[in-house]
């Protein structure tokens, strides 16, 4: 092989594991990861409530994050779409929320935002209306001085996405458009719903009814509210909970995976359904052995990224120097599809001329492992050392903030009684650092 083919090969590698892409529907590098998560389903577990219900459903989805979620509501997106749903789906922090910063009504506006923006034939009036209303108000917002009148039907349109733009990246504009806009919430969902129902009757051919994905809320970051026991996250999803569900449409909300292990859980059940949440590829039993088949659905994610730059390359000789490189790489991402991509990544970086040997895997290793080094507080690595050793959490919030940093990982089984087994354990990647090491040795006699 020339230098320039060598190069280009290594590119293509390195491009093939984008950690922060998901994959589209029917995409050939998805791997169906379901019989190691649990059997997990997305088109069983959501897709059938809204293919059965009468009535509108409200669910929620969960995870943690960089598990596949996006590439999985995506699947659901296209298998609705087969059964004649019309599906908006957004990701609400890329153009709609700062999730550092995150309250119900930038949600609601987000959900106006995109539905206006997918359903074109719909009449948009009633959401025209209701901004002309307002428009005193929020024109110093929206950045611009002309008057609402003065304004094309698509710039009239266009201020909803005006305006949450503006809450995603103007923190000094962002206060100030919910003190405008929250007393108003109440008829914004009004004539947000008179614009669906319009929708519902001018969908385009073959489609029948409406549904609305929003993603990676899952990524809103908790805090607790002054300093008491109620979070950020009670507030957008409990306290707005009938807010959230009055959309005349089935929805799907992404909920941070912490939420449905706070004290809340039930509450979140009585109001949505139980959360379904995606849980970790399985590669390793209870008693720290390899499990087999979880580690195969993790080789075969690399092989489908790596066959389809050049189906002859050989995972094994060609791409690494052997099969125990391979397979530690795999093992220790913990069955986390992101902090794999992230280490494949780093592992070409790391190599000059394939294949990727044990000493490029390492320094790919050490670099994702130095990331989760800085996550845990100093006195978070004795309640690792505990989890390692229980595969139990505790609901509290320290335990429920190591998950959602995903320094706990959340596993499910399927016992030989058919009953569905969720297990934890720490990151393999923590495993290796001095200070958790320290904090399994105290807990020994």
């Amino acid at each position: 092989m020339t230098q320039n083919s060598e190069e280009k090969l290594l590119k293509d590698l390195y491009n093939a594991f984008n950690p922060f892409s998901p994959l589209l529907a029917g995409d050939p590098r998805y791997v169906d990861c379901g019989e190691v998560r649990g059997d997990d389903d997305i088109t069983l577990d959501l897709g059938l409530n809204i293919e059965r219900s009468e009535l509108m459903t409200c669910q929620l989805y969960a995870g943690h994050r960089g598990a596949g979620k996006s590439t999985e509501l995506l699947r659901l997106k296209q298998h609705l779409n087969n059964k004649s749903y019309f599906v908006v789906y957004f990701a609400a922090d890329a153009e709609d929320i700062n999730p550092e910063d995150t309250e119900y009504t930038d949600i609601l506006l987000a959900c106006t935002r995109h539905l206006l923006e997918e359903i074109r034939d719909a009449d948009s009036k009633p959401l025209r209306d209701w901004m002309k209303d307002r428009w005193n108000d929020l024109k110093d917002l929206a950045l611009t001085e002309l008057s609402f009148e003065s304004l094309s039907l698509e710039a009239q349109v266009s201020q909803f996405g005006k305006l949450t733009a503006n809450l995603r990246t103007e923190p000094s504009l962002r206060q100030k458009i919910r003190e405008k806009v929250n007393p108003y919430t109440p008829t914004l969902i009004d004539a947000l719903n008179e614009f669906i129902r319009n929708a519902q009757k001018n969908l385009p051919d073959n489609y029948s009814q409406l549904v609305a994905i929003a993603d990676n809320l899952d990524r809103i970051v908790p805090f607790s509210k002054d300093g008491g026991e109620r979070s950020n996250l009670d507030e957008i999803f409990l306290d707005r909970s009938e807010q959230l569900k009055a959309l005349d449409c089935h929805v799907v909300y992404t909920v941070p995976i912490s939420m449905v292990h706070s004290n809340r859980a039930a509450d979140l059940s009585d109001k949505y359904d139980t959360p379904q949440v995606l849980p970790m590829i399985l590669v390793q039993n209870l008693d720290g052995s390899t499990y087999q088949p979880g580690l195969a659905k993790i080789k075969e994610l690399i092989e489908r990224r790596v066959h389809k730059i050049d189906p002859n390359l050989s995972l094994e000789t060609a791409v690494f120097d052997t099969k125990e490189t391979l397979e530690r790489l795999c093992l220790m991402s913990g069955g986390h599809v992101r902090d794999l991509m992230k280490m494949m990544r780093e592992a070409v970086n790391q190599t000059q001329n394939l294949p990727i040997t044990a000493k490029a895997a390492q320094r790919a290793i050490t670099k994702e492992r130095n990331v989760y080094r800085k996550t845990p507080g100093q006195d978070e690595w004795s309640i690792l050392a505990k989890v390692s050793t229980s595969h139990r959490i505790l609901n509290e919030d320290k335990h429920r903030s190591l998950l959602f940093n995903r320094c706990i990982l959340e596993y499910r089984y399927i016992d030989d009684e058919g009953e569905m087994q969720p297990w934890y354990d720490v990151h393999p990647l923590i495993k290796g650092i001095q200070e958790f090491k320290e904090a399994v040795a105290q807990l020994q006699p």
